[in-house]
C-alpha cells in the first residue's frame, strides 16, 4: 500500500508540474547574499537560467588543489533542512514536512563528508546547514553574493543541480523500477566546475558540465558519461564564479 502512495503521488506531481508554464524570464536577477566567512574576498556567482529551469536543487561549494571539500558558498534551504515543500504525502495530497532525498545532490553530500545517524550524507532537520549559507531557490536569474578565503589561492568551484520529473528516453520511470530514490531525481543530478587561480589577472570563470552523481544517491561518485542526458542539460544556461 504504501509504494502504490507512493508512485500515485509521484505521478499525480509529474502531470502538475507538466501543465504549468516554466516561469517567466526576468531579465533584472535576484540577488542573494551567503556568509559562510565573517570576514573575507568578496565573489559573486551569476546563474543565468536555461530553457528547462524548473524550482531546481542547486549547491554551490569550493574544493581546493588537492580536492578537498572547503566550503559551501551555498545551498537551496530544503536540501539544506531537510524539509521539502512537498515533503509528506498523505494519499494523494502532498504537505510541507521532513523528507530525506539521497539522490538530490549527491556528490556534494559524500564531498562535504558529514554522516548523519540514518547513514545519509545529508543534512537533516536535526543537523541543517546554517542560514548563512541558505536560501530558496530563486524563480529568475540570480546572483549569489558571497565570501571566500583568500589564503586558498588556487581552488575550484563545483555547482550541483538536480530538478525532479525530468524524465528521458533512457533516464525513465522504469529504468530502476525498486528503486524508489531513483524516482525522485530522473536525470541524475548535474556536477559543474571551473578551476579557480587567484594569482591571475583572470577575474570571470565559467563553470561547465564534467559529469553525473549516482542516480540513487547510493555513492558519491561522479560519472563522466552525459550522452543520455537531455533536458537535464538545459536547466542552467551560463553559470559564472568572478572575483569581485
Amino acid at each position: 500500500m504504501k509504494r502504490i502512495i507512493f508512485l500515485t503521488a509521484i505521478i499525480a506531481i509529474f502531470a502538475s508540474c507538466s501543465n504549468k508554464a516554466k516561469t517567466t524570464i526576468d531579465e533584472k536577477p535576484e540577488v542573494l547574499q551567503t556568509t559562510p566567512y565573517e570576514k573575507g574576498m568578496p565573489v559573486s556567482i551569476h546563474f543565468y537560467k536555461g530553457d528547462e529551469y524548473y524550482h531546481p536543487l542547486i549547491v554551490f561549494w569550493i574544493e581546493d588543489a588537492a580536492g578537498n571539500y572547503v566550503e559551501t558558498l551555498y545551498a537551496t534551504k530544503s536540501i539544506a533542512t531537510g524539509t521539502f515543500r512537498y515533503g509528506v504525502a498523505d494519499g494523494k495530497k502532498w504537505s510541507e514536512g521532513e523528507r530525506r532525498r539521497p539522490a538530490a545532490l549527491p556528490y556534494w553530500g559524500h564531498k562535504r563528508g558529514f554522516k548523519a545517524p540514518d547513514g545519509l550524507y545529508i543534512p537533516s532537520p536535526e543537523n541543517p546547514l546554517p542560514d548563512a549559507i541558505t536560501g530558496a531557490t530563486p524563480t529568475n536569474n540570480f546572483v549569489i553574493n558571497s565570501l571566500i578565503n583568500p589564503e586558498v589561492k588556487k581552488f575550484t568551484i563545483y555547482m550541483e543541480i538536480n530538478q525532479t520529473w525530468d524524465w528521458n528516453q533512457h533516464w525513465h520511470n522504469n529504468l530502476y523500477p525498486n528503486d524508489d530514490e531513483y524516482k525522485t531525481s530522473c536525470q541524475p543530478a548535474l556536477v559543474y566546475r571551473a578551476e579557480v587561480d587567484l594569482t591571475s589577472t583572470q577575474k570571470s570563470f565559467i563553470l561547465k558540465p564534467i559529469g553525473h552523481s549516482h542516480p540513487s544517491g547510493k555513492t558519491g561518485e561522479l560519472f563522466t558519461d552525459l550522452s543520455t542526458f537531455t533536458t537535464a542539460l538545459k536547466i542552467a544556461g551560463e553559470v559564472s564564479f568572478n572575483i569581485e
